[in-house]
């Protein structure tokens, strides 16, 4: 087999919402192509921050990174990182905004150039994969919080991109819901971050974890 591309590098990143305390302190991290790998710690240890500086939604006092062989420094390179980076967020109210499912899960995908026809076949597509055929009109505000989940993820899904970070995918699922999750990352092909606290799911679906100590990454 041959070696594997890295598709992300941390080095030395710093990062404290006050001057007071770092919640990230000199992090290294690096992902490679085909990782499942699983993070998990306490919370407010810094697991959500650590996704939202790889996207560039906030950015480190200190350090460097690097995504897909690019050193970010500005927005236009993080534009382009989005394009190939899903990120799950923890609250799906800050995932979801259209006033239909179809139009939440086609927004992505339309974005990245797709014909109205394609982008509404890779809904339904997406849709069958999680188990929600049919919802494509439904309204997004008045699905439960389960189903607001499950879509949250359909969107990030739907933009085939190559990696998932995904944080607490599975929170507020029943168990079917979960193992439904589970069985799909499992068949994926994409490489992902898992940021959960239920050891059964990264068991499940990730190779290693790692545990945010001191706002540092150690290996479980």
């Amino acid at each position: 087999m041959g070696k594997r591309a890295i598709f992300i590098r941390l080095q030395d990143i710093t990062f404290g919402y006050d001057s007071a305390r770092d919640v990230l302190r000199k992090l290294s991290f690096t992902f490679s192509e085909g990782g499942r790998v699983g993070l998990t710690g306490p919370n407010g240890s810094g697991k959500t921050t650590l996704f939202h500086i790889i996207m560039g939604l906030l950015k480190p006092k200190e350090g460097e990174i690097e995504i897909f062989g690019k050193k970010m420094h500005d927005e236009a390179d993080y534009r382009g990182a989005r394009e190939r980076i899903g990120l799950l967020f923890q609250d799906a109210n800050d995932q979801l905004f259209c006033p239909t499912v179809a139009e939440d899960i086609a927004f992505g995908p339309l974005n990245l150039g797709k014909r109205h026809d394609d982008a509404l076949k890779i809904v339904r597509e997406t849709l069958e994969t999680l188990g929600l055929s049919g919802f494509e009109d439904r309204v997004t505000y008045k699905l439960s919080g389960g189903e607001k989940k499950l879509i949250s993820l359909a969107t990030v899904l739907a933009m085939k991109p190559e990696v998932l970070l995904l944080d607490e995918p599975t929170s507020g699922l029943d168990e079917e819901t979960t193992e439904r999750i589970i069985q799909v990352l499992n068949r994926s092909s994409t490489s992902y971050m898992i940021i959960s606290q239920d050891k059964g799911l990264l068991a499940k679906t990730t190779r290693c974890i790692y545990r945010m100590v001191n706002g540092k990454l150690e290996g479980v």
